[in-house]
């Protein structure tokens, strides 16, 4: 259902706003490389992207680029290149228009990183392509997610399911599925609470919620989507490393890109684990929900500007 070629995807996706990640003329053309590496890659670091990733990409820039004064705009470019190379095997549009039915899809992350905004936006492409969708409001913690899930559910014409503030979610999302079978669904999108990745107790709850809907479907969750915070820096490192093990992730979205969170951390991300990333958000309407682009990612990282 929400779906574009690869090819269309890296047009269609105006990267993020363009953060502050810009060489200086000076450190351009300074006559000593090593200090002009030692520039760019604190510059990288500065970035979110983390002190490993920045040193294997000035180091890859550095290979017959400095034997000669270059510009501000042809190191921009060059870093450009090398961060798109890590990004790019991870460029990947979801397609919900595949698979089983009820196709049913997970998504999680911590409290505020933008689940339930992420849903709803998905909800709303959704329908204007005609898909029979169910919501499921499975952050029983909060009564504000529930309502903020509903409200998008109104807004995409798709109904919301729902239970009493505490209630269990595993059984909450088990009924949800045997409704969507019921009633020949084609998708389940399930919010999950705002688990913090460091509550054992709240995370084996996660896990719960996934056993039990494989007594209904043994292949399901069919995608579990991490939603990350860009804010948040190098912690989402964490995140990605405690879901995947709870949950078994396969696709991240990153979101509030719109801000002044640079996003660095998504090339140590994709430089360290081998999961596609699907979406970005670069705002809070429906239409800011963007397929990734590795190109037009890397671009704006850096500082240039989108043609």
């Amino acid at each position: 259902m929400i779906r574009a070629s690869s090819g269309a995807s890296a047009k269609a996706s105006p990267a993020p706003r363009r953060s502050s990640l810009k060489a200086s003329p000076r450190s351009a053309a300074a006559s000593s490389t090593t200090h002009t590496l030692e520039e760019l890659q604190d510059l990288l670091i500065t970035s979110d992207m983390g002190t490993r990733v920045a040193a294997r990409v000035t180091k890859g820039i550095a290979k017959g680029r400095f034997d000669k004064e270059i510009s501000g705009d042809e190191i921009r470019l060059a870093l450009a290149e090398e961060i798109e190379e890590i990004l790019k095997p991870r460029e990947k549009v979801v397609d919900f228009s595949d698979g089983p039915r009820p196709r049913i899809v997970l998504f999680v992350g911590v409290n505020g990183s933008g689940k339930t905004t992420t849903i709803g936006k998905i909800a709303s492409k959704l329908q204007d392509q005609g898909a029979k969708a169910l919501l499921v409001a499975g952050d029983t913690f909060r009564a504000a997610a529930i309502e903020q899930l509903k409200v998008w559910g109104e807004r995409a014409g798709i109904p919301v399911m729902s239970g009493a503030p505490g209630a269990d979610a595993a059984g909450l999302v088990y009924s949800a599925v045997e409704r969507a079978k019921a009633e020949d669904l084609d998708l389940v999108l399930v919010d999950t609470a705002g688990r913090l990745q460091n509550k054992t107790e709240l995370m084996s709850e996660l896990a719960k919620v996934v056993r039990v809907v494989r007594k209904i479907d043994p292949d399901a969750p069919h995608d579990v989507i991490l939603v990350l915070d860009a804010t948040v820096g190098q912690n989402a490192l964490s995140q990605v490393e405690a879901f995947r093990h709870t949950a078994g992730v396969t696709g991240l979205v990153m979101t509030k890109l719109d801000g002044t969170a640079k996003g660095g951390v998504l090339v140590a991300i994709a430089e360290a684990h081998d999961l596609p990333i699907h979406f970005i958000g670069i705002g809070e309407k429906a239409e800011d929900l963007r397929p990734f682009s590795a190109e037009a990612f890397a671009k704006a990282l850096v500082g240039i500007k989108a043609p």
